[in-house]
């Protein structure tokens, strides 16, 4: 399944400019879409680490695909979740979080993320 993730989502004739995803409850779809990512909105649902509050004052974001399956079997939301692409980041604004996971700390504007698979169960192996 995993490995599917991201062949799925090509669509040819679109360039892949985004290195960068994150990873988020289902629950948090609508509220990403209309105002992108922003720690201060959350409160639905828990982090992928399963915190119910900002880790940060910032964004959690993904490195590429190896990255994103990391946090896709980490998912500890306690349901499905959703994989946004994240374009226009400048990678020298990205802070360490000290675990070697990296976070913008500013928010996202909705125009640049975009679904790239939704609803994606608990992956087994974590």
């Amino acid at each position: 399944m995993i490995g599917e993730l991201f062949i799925d989502s090509y669509t040819p004739g679109v360039s892949d400019t985004s290195n960068f995803f994150h990873v988020s409850s289902v629950r948090n779809r609508q509220s990403i879409a209309l105002h992108g990512l922003d720690w201060a909105r959350m409160s639905v649902a828990r982090g992928i680490a399963g915190s119910r509050r900002p880790e940060v004052e910032g964004i959690f974001v993904c490195r590429g695909e190896e990255d994103a399956k990391f946090f896709l079997q980490l998912n500890n939301t306690g349901g499905p979740v959703d994989l946004w692409s994240v374009d226009g980041i400048d990678e020298a604004l990205l802070l360490d979080n000290g675990n070697g996971f990296v976070y913008l700390p500013a928010r996202i504007p909705a125009a640049q993320v975009s679904l790239v698979r939704s609803d994606i169960p608990p992956q087994p192996g974590f």
